[in-house]
């Protein structure tokens, strides 16, 4: 056996399924980035797929850890979760960066909630979670295009009824 046999057998070959969700996690991040990018928000392809891909790589460390340190009669516990739960708050600080108020207006929110959620397909990836992360990127990209229809709808009536030209503004902060 040669040493490239070797390496293949004990990184690849051992952990295939670690490197198939680092994949999706980043496929889908790009994904999430796209769409903010295509929208000319802050954050966009780049910065989804580095915190997805964080994430599942954090989520990955602590649970193949707690299996390679932790042994029934050894007296170590340790809990799979903890390294990932620390994530939520790295999260945290970087949505609270994206996030800006100017006068009346708070832009941003949208953008922190979707690094937090490309944080949670990330954690999500890393634990094996791939019909329920994956489904729930389908879902809320869905109910975001629906969402938008109505407020489309919201702000061409609000236009119309309001005898005020500069009252629509408020309504595209909302």
């Amino acid at each position: 056996m040669d040493f490239l046999e070797m390496i293949y057998r004990l990184l690849i070959q051992a952990n295939w399924e670690m490197y198939v969700r680092i994949l999706i996690s980043a496929v889908l991040g790009l994904y999430i980035g796209w769409d903010r990018s295509y929208k000319n928000k802050p954050a966009g392809l780049k910065t989804y797929m580095y915190v997805s891909v964080a994430c599942t790589l954090i989520t990955l460390v602590s649970i193949y850890s707690v299996r390679l340190y932790s042994s029934p009669n050894s007296g170590t516990m340790m809990d799979p979760m903890r390294l990932a739960a620390q994530i939520v708050t790295g999260l945290g600080f970087l949505g609270a960066g994206v996030i800006l108020k100017d006068g009346w207006q708070v832009k941003g929110l949208t953008s922190a909630a979707m690094i937090f959620f490309a944080g949670g397909v990330g954690i999500g990836i890393g634990a094996g979670f791939y019909g329920i992360v994956i489904f729930s990127v389908i879902t809320t990209f869905v109910f975001a295009r629906v969402g938008l229809y109505f407020e489309k709808r919201h702000r061409k009536f609000a236009r119309s009824s309001s005898p005020n030209p500069n009252a629509s503004k408020h309504d595209e902060v909302i």
